[in-house]
């Protein structure tokens, strides 16, 4: 192989390398998200540049606590292009999580982003699995940042007796997010209890039991 292929090759895969690591870059200003039209091409179709306003940019979503009175004892709250329509096309976003002392941000994938958490207040337990199942983990205090890798399971915990907080940035305008118990007990329609009994190594009562703790309430 000649030269030229060589660095022909190289070249094309750092371009490609670079182009999927995350959402694709404008190609204009501004696109804000007109989120009414109902049409998505990998994302949202433009606002009429004359009907866009700085309240496309701006939101205070994410300057109060979040109810944490819930299940889990945490809540995401986040500031995507859904709740932000200048975020369009602009590959970033941010959420807020809060947790209430023992609260959980349970398992869960972002299939289109890397994460990285800064904490706000408190002390948490966090950490994400590699494809190897290799648990890597470290606890995280006021003023510390964990990144988590995309689309790699991960979670946080605060085990400690007061509320804490962290803001989470992405590079992607809506992330998405899996819940990995949610996503595989409380899906619709459901996964059948076979496979699910057969992957877990457990009877259909504790399936049962999972997937009943687990609906939608109504």
């Amino acid at each position: 192989m000649k030269l030229v292929d060589i660095l022909f090759l190289l070249t094309l895969a750092m371009v490609l390398s670079t182009a999927i690591s995350s959402d694709l870059d404008p190609l204009q200003d501004l696109c804000v998200a007109d989120l009414a039209s109902g049409v998505k091409v990998n994302g949202f179709t433009c606002k009429e540049a004359s009907k866009v306003n700085a309240s496309d940019f701006f939101s205070s979503i994410l300057s109060q606590p979040g109810s944490t009175n819930n299940t889990l004892g945490s809540l995401v709250t986040g500031a995507n292009v859904e709740k932000v329509p200048g975020l369009n096309t602009l590959g970033v976003s941010l959420s807020r999580i809060d947790y209430a002392p023992d609260g959980l941000n349970p398992p869960h994938t972002h299939p289109r982003a890397t994460e990285v958490v800064f904490v706000l207040e408190g002390q948490l337990d966090v950490g994400f699995i590699t494809t190897s199942n290799v648990l890597i983990s470290k606890t995280i205090n006021k003023g510390d940042i964990f990144v988590f890798p995309k689309g790699l399971v991960h979670f946080q915990k605060n085990n400690g007796n007061v509320h804490a907080s962290v803001i989470s940035a992405f590079n992607s305008q809506l992330p998405g997010t899996q819940s990995i118990a949610a996503t595989l007990f409380a899906a619709t329609p459901p996964v059948p209890d076979h496979v699910l009994t057969k992957a877990f190594q457990v009877g259909t009562k504790e399936v049962d039991k999972i997937k009943s703790r687990l609906a939608p309430k109504k």
